[in-house]
């Protein structure tokens, strides 16, 4: 009696895991001499940082590529396609711990940190040698240096740019009911409305470093408020890049004749991974801007 086995495709030797690791180390030195102002006379630290931008995207479409012309081929296997949602899932729990490190360290500086300093428990003593005149007060707008800076407020543009994310998510969703039930003229309508809200969200963002390095004095010096400001906030706008280059990515394939109602798993997964980014901006307005 003949057993007929399922099919497992194993692909071969890639090459942009590498590429993919060497962007990566192109933006974290770029970034960091680029905010250290180490070679701002010749402008180095910059463009090592676009030059890696540009290597990841590269890797990305590149890659991109590779899987989608294996699955048209008919080489994935339906034990593939758990691998796949699998590893989608990781992926997103590896998000949701990055995340929540950065929340844990501004709830040990809010509630740990600043109380200690400014005398809290039995800590007079402490607060008197080192930080005399601190108050306790978040947000810290002093450093022990005596430079001052504003605090941005949740009103303006990071309120917009939470209602655009929520009506991200509303879009995604009624594109995602589009891909199940066929209609293929309303997914590209809200798909393509979920990536230009995207766009937008990231413009606004860029508008809002700006007014805060030159109309509030917040920078990434500006104390430990500061710190984690630009750290929480840059990184979900990096999760959000990311985010839209997979949908834009989506979108290109529904303009291609890709994915039907019945298998469509990249589509569902790009939607996995925007929800999540829309949960954590909602965890950073309430907690970075309002609270």
């Amino acid at each position: 009696m003949n057993q007929k086995y399922e099919h497992y495709y194993v692909p071969d030797q890639s090459p942009w895991p590498i590429v993919g690791a060497i962007a990566l180390f192109f933006i974290a030195v770029g970034a960091g001499l680029t905010v250290m102002d180490v070679g701002k006379e010749s402008g180095g630290g910059i463009y090592l940082l676009y030059a890696g931008i540009a290597v990841l995207l590269y890797m990305l479409f590149s890659w991109f590529k590779n899987v989608i012309s294996e699955s048209d081929q008919g080489l994935y296997s339906a034990q593939m396609d758990r691998s796949f949602r699998q590893g989608m899932s990781w992926f997103i729990f590896s998000e949701v711990m990055f995340f929540m490190a950065f929340f844990g360290a501004l709830f040990y500086a809010r509630v740990l940190s600043v109380p200690w300093l400014g005398g809290a428990g039995n800590n007079a003593m402490t607060n008197e040698v080192l930080w005399p005149t601190f108050e306790a007060v978040w947000p810290l707008l002093s450093t022990p240096a005596g430079e001052t800076t504003q605090a941005m407020g949740w009103q303006g543009l990071p309120l917009i740019n939470t209602l655009i994310l929520l009506t991200s998510s509303v879009t995604l969703h009624f594109a995602h009911v589009a891909m199940e039930n066929n209609k293929r003229t309303p997914l590209k309508v809200f798909l393509g409305a979920t990536v230009l809200l995207g766009v937008c969200f990231l413009g606004l963002q860029v508008e809002e470093y700006i007014h805060a390095y030159n109309d509030l004095n917040l920078t990434l010096d500006a104390g430990v408020y500061g710190n984690t400001f630009f750290l929480l906030t840059g990184f979900h706008g990096m999760h959000v890049t990311l985010g839209t280059v997979l949908l834009l990515v989506i979108l290109l394939r529904i303009l291609k004749g890709h994915f039907t109602k019945d298998k469509h798993f990249a589509f569902q997964a790009a939607a996995w991974y925007w929800h999540f980014v829309d949960v954590v901006w909602l965890c950073l307005f309430v907690f970075v801007y309002v609270l």
